[in-house]
């Protein structure tokens, strides 16, 4: 029998995964119905289309976690589904994060301007570049595999195997748990730091390009200069949204495994749709062609 706060715990849950599906959707539907209008398709619109089908797949998963979670065991057999189901939060987790890191280097090398060579190498390859950090990023992909395989066979051994006597949770087996946790952690600091250096350096490309337009006594706005300040609000954007989704998560995971039974360690859960839910707000927002489309599809409902 589900209780009030399990009652509360899934409305709050649906309200989150309706916020991001709906608009993932939207620019999934949108950026393909222009791909098969135009028989072609942007780096950009690509990069913003496998973003949203990411994140549509992650909602679905975290919604079912969401589900398990409450409902008693003897409806749903959810421990036989914690491995599986945690490989596959962990896959859309990662593409999530590297392909919205790829859309922050994206924007620096497509707005940013610097005359150092090497930044005119990348720039011209920025096809090549996205392909090759994603591909990099594949490496942790799999140590994330192989350190996940360990920590859900620890898991399980302790909570199904042994679930009728927690005492059992040696001191020993609570280490190895926190130690893998700390290194799955770890992963994540890669894609944290090339989005706060795509975002360091598109702030420096703006301030030596309005030092430039003051010194010609051109003022200070133009449409280079909007483009940096759009791109640099998507970054920043991103960059305190993963910061709180990261947090996030590792709260979830930490309270799980040292109060498994504890009531309200499920509502941790609920921070983990924001960012999912909220970014992709964001990215219609700051993007002209999704903003525009969303704004005629407001008038048509209206009226």
């Amino acid at each position: 029998m589900l209780t009030g706060l399990d009652i509360i715990f899934l409305l709050l849950s649906i309200a989150g995964f309706t916020t991001g599906m709906l608009g993932n959707m939207f620019i999934v539907l949108v950026n393909c119905s222009g791909w098969l209008k135009n028989q072609h398709i942007s780096l950009s619109d690509i990069l913003f289309t496998c973003l949203a089908i990411s994140r549509v797949t992650q909602l679905l998963v975290l919604f079912f976690e969401s589900v398990t979670v409450v409902i008693p065991s003897h409806f749903i057999s959810t421990y036989k589904l914690v491995k599986p189901v945690s490989f596959l939060w962990r896959i859309t987790n990662h593409w999530t994060t590297w392909l919205a890191t790829c859309l922050s280097i994206f924007y620096l090398l497509k707005i940013a301007h610097f005359s150092h060579s090497l930044f005119f190498w990348l720039k011209w390859r920025i096809n090549k570049v996205v392909l090759v950090i994603l591909g990099f990023s594949l490496f942790f992909l799999i140590s994330d595999f192989v350190l996940l395989e360990e920590f859900t066979d620890l898991f399980l051994n302790v909570y199904v195997t042994n679930k009728s006597n927690l005492t059992l949770y040696t001191d020993e087996s609570r280490t190895l748990c926190l130690e893998i946790m700390l290194f799955l952690s770890l992963t994540c600091l890669f894609p944290i730091v090339l989005s706060l250096a795509s975002l360091f350096l598109l702030f420096l490309s703006l301030v030596r390009h309005i030092r430039n337009l003051q010194l010609n006594s051109m003022g200070s706005r133009d449409s280079s200069t909007e483009a940096h300040k759009r791109a640099i609000k998507m970054i920043m954007s991103f960059f305190f949204l993963f910061i709180a989704n990261f947090f996030s998560t590792e709260m979830s995971y930490w309270i799980f495994l040292i109060f498994p039974m504890n009531t309200f360690s499920k509502y941790a859960m609920l921070a983990i749709y924001i960012f999912p839910s909220v970014h992709s707000l964001l990215l219609i927002r700051g993007n002209s062609k999704l903003r525009q489309t969303a704004l005629k599809v407001l008038w048509h409902s209206e009226n």
